[in-house]
């Protein structure tokens, strides 16, 4: 597949895989911080924060799907290694074993900003090169972790 057989420029493609990847290469970090949230969250907000890590990495393991579908659809391909993920991330790993609750949560919300800054620049050039497909499904991403960084904030009580 080529892009021309999506009415795409050959050329516009790559810088966008470019990003794709790279935003892919984050949430498969992110994803695996909400795993070990989930996993290690502790005390009286237990049980509210480890049902919402769940929902949390859930659907981040759906995008995360969702982008490399993209990139195929695109006529390229995803990366697909751990050590690839690790090396271009902007997002790091972080040891969630002893971590306070509200720590996590302000983790991850540094995470949603890091990913949606990616997303917006992603959008840009998406809507530069006449990508509606991919800029749609970028946004969809950004409207979800925009809202529920509005929540995380009011849940540490931040304005």
């Amino acid at each position: 597949m080529n892009a021309k057989e999506i009415g795409l420029e050959e050329k516009e493609v790559k810088p966008i895989v470019d990003q794709l990847n790279d935003l892919l290469a984050n949430y498969h970090v992110h994803y695996q911080k909400l795993r070990g949230c989930h996993w290690n969250v502790k005390g009286s907000n237990f049980f509210t924060l480890h049902v919402k890590f769940e929902e949390l990495y859930n659907n981040a393991q759906q995008t995360i799907d969702d982008l490399a579908e993209r990139i195929l659809t695109l006529g390229k391909s995803p990366y697909s290694t751990f050590s690839d993920y690790v090396k271009i991330s902007k997002i790091q790993e972080i040891n969630t074993k002893n971590m306070v609750d509200t720590d996590m949560v302000m983790a991850i919300m540094e995470d949603f900003s890091d990913l949606i800054d990616i997303e917006r620049e992603i959008m840009t050039t998406t809507a530069n090169a006449g990508d509606d497909g991919t800029n749609d499904l970028v946004n969809s991403f950004t409207q979800f972790k925009e809202k529920n960084n509005w929540m995380l904030r009011s849940f540490c009580g931040k304005s």
